[in-house]
């Protein structure tokens, strides 16, 4: 195990230092980084527009440098804004500021649109032809992905009008949503609780407090839900319009395009987790009122603690001496790289009002480095959560010397850093673990955690794929999107899992919805195809941590089958997912061995 350093670091004191960025937003450098990139951007527009398809491959080599140079000083710039807006969604200047760096950036790509649609118009044998040289080759993953777009582009002109209005459409309604997120109070006795702090109450050991916060939640989204109901139509239909534009085939096929996965592996995913909803979700929540002594769980109990039992709670310094043990226990170069972000403070752990519920680590740009936003309260789900995120930022620097064009990964592979440290830091806890009861508990929560990712996501997503259809035929009633989500969460849950009225308005507060429509396949995506690396692990795949860094350190340079290839996994091979589903069924067969009927 790698020696953890000590330290007094508490959540309260466990906030991010962005001074690594910028020293503020008045900082000058902002200031003349921004106008910097819009010179450049004018510079690079006068240069190359209409031009590419003349050049040849070294000079559309140098040409794509320079592309790629702009775009790393203006998205320094937005990362820094949009890092601050997280912090403290409450705060008007800072929405002002990550507004304004927002109409800023949009103009600079908007000058630079041209690229990328002259990129895709270039013929098949003469882009073969230019990629022969060996600068614009490093380039070809990148190419290839763009080049993907053809056949849905838009005439120039409709292409940057779309790109023009994006911060007054998308953008706009997504900032509406988190500020709306953010200022938005939950009653509990005489408390007013923030998101984040009325969603840790669902997960009290005490049933009546689970209850209240479970009501409180939905009166919560309740008060606001026209308003929610408004925001998701739009983007609905947003993307609607877009779509129709473009020809694509499903509302889904935008995001797996973004995404470098076909269609049909999407519907393989979504088609084995729903087929296996008996034997996974169905099977656990039943084996779970069980344990409850009920016979059926009420929705606010889904994620409850366990009768009689003690949940543990860490401290700041355990989370990360639990973390850094199981990444070190792994592989000491993956330790040493999460270690980083605890030493240099790039982590912001702490709790309060205002900051984003959500958790993330967002990638920045090469040159910087990453930062993970969290909330901590001490409770096991938080080291978890620490986990995936830390896993995200390693997973971000190993990738990062790839460049600003090719060090970001598919929603698809993202996840599987992440997951596959949460996994790590499981094994790791269980295994420290002697009591048999306590290995119970903590192999059930593993199990929740998972039923989470994979099971709720899919759910998630056939919300959003009935929403998404639905929306063609008109604008959905606040009611309607009410029984979508109680149609498909009955569904993914089973009979165990008691659902009423209140359960309702549940939808409103999931922000991938609004962000980035048809991201949530992607953490079912990443469990299952971690579940089957870490199988291979172990059972002693040859060299598998060496082949494991390889893959973290392609970022976008490969598709998944390229990556998963060394390990001799596909994808593409509809049995592929039952690999990882068969894992969370063997978790819930252990379990009942321990709980009688």
């Amino acid at each position: 195990m790698t020696n953890v350093r000590e330290s007094d670091q508490t959540p309260e004191s466990m906030n991010w230092n962005l001074n690594d960025l910028f020293q503020g937003p008045e900082d000058p450098a902002v200031e003349a980084d921004l106008t910097a990139a819009e010179k450049d951007a004018r510079a690079f527009q006068k240069a190359f527009s209409g031009r590419l398809e003349g050049l040849s491959g070294a000079e559309l080599g140098a040409a794509v440098q320079q592309y790629e140079a702009i775009l790393e000083r203006a998205f320094k710039v937005i990362s820094y804004a949009q890092l601050l807006h997280a912090a403290d969604t409450a705060d008007p200047d800072i929405a002002r500021f990550y507004q304004s760096c927002q109409e800023r950036v949009t103009d600079i790509t908007g000058a630079t649109l041209f690229f990328t649609l002259e990129l895709n118009r270039i013929g098949d044998e003469d882009m073969a032809e230019k990629l022969e040289d060996t600068t614009l080759g490093r380039y070809s993953a990148w190419i290839e992905a763009e080049r993907q777009m053809r056949p849905y582009q838009l005439p120039d002109d409709l292409e940057q009008l779309l790109h023009d209005k994006s911060i007054t459409g998308r953008s706009a309604w997504a900032r509406l949503f988190d500020e709306t997120m953010a200022d938005l109070r939950f009653d509990f006795d005489d408390e007013e609780l923030t998101l984040g702090e009325v969603l840790n109450r669902l997960t009290d050991s005490a049933p009546a407090e689970r209850e209240k916060a479970g009501r409180s939640l939905s009166a919560g989204l309740a008060s606001r839900i026209r308003l929610f109901s408004l925001v998701t139509n739009t983007i609905a239909k947003d993307k609607e319009i877009e779509d129709t534009k473009r020809d694509f085939p499903r509302p889904v096929s935008s995001r797996n395009l973004a995404n470098q996965v076909e269609d049909e592996v999407v519907d393989a995913l979504a088609g084995a987790v729903t087929s296996n909803y008996s034997r996974l979700s169905h099977r656990y929540y039943a084996l779970k009122a069980r344990w409850f002594g009920v016979d059926k769980l009420n929705w606010w109990d889904r994620n409850a603690p366990f009768p009689k039992t003690e949940e543990r709670h860490f401290t700041w310094n355990q989370a990360r001496e639990t973390v850094l043990g199981a990444y070190a226990g792994f592989a000491p170069r993956m330790a040493e790289t999460a270690s980083t972000f605890f030493d240099r403070d790039w982590i912001d752990a702490e709790p309060r009002p205002g900051k984003n519920s959500g958790a993330f680590a967002h990638p920045v740009v090469p040159s910087a480095h990453p930062y993970v936003l969290m909330n901590f309260y001490g409770k096991p789900r938080d080291v978890m959560t620490l986990a995936h995120e830390l896993g995200h930022g390693v997973h971000q620097v190993l990738a990062a010397p790839q460049g600003t064009l090719l060090s970001n990964t598919p929603l698809t592979l993202a996840e599987t850093a992440s997951v596959f440290g949460e996994m790590l830091t499981f094994r790791a806890i269980l295994d420290a673990e002697t009591d048999p009861a306590k290995r119970r508990v903590l192999l059930a929560g593993k199990v929740e955690d998972m039923l989470n990712t994979v099971v709720r996501q899919i759910a998630f997503h056939c919300f959003e794929t009935r929403v998404h259809d639905g929306r063609k035929s008109g604008e959905l009633t606040a009611s309607q999107l009410g029984d979508i989500w109680m149609e498909t969460q009955a569904e993914s849950l089973g009979d165990a899992i008691a659902l009423d009225d209140d359960y309702r308005t549940l939808w409103a507060y999931i922000p991938h919805f609004v962000h980035t429509p048809f991201y949530v396949y992607a953490y079912a995506f990443g469990d299952s195809l971690v579940n089957a690396l870490y199988g291979l692990y172990q059972d002693g795949h040859p060299k598998f941590q060496e082949k494991y860094f390889e893959m973290l350190a392609a970022g976008g340079t490969l598709r998944h089958k390229e990556l998963l290839a060394p390990f001799g996994l596909d994808a593409s091979d509809p049995s592929f997912w039952n690999l990882g589903l068969d894992v969370i069924s063997g978790f819930i067969d252990e379990l009942e061995k321990d709980i009688p009927a």
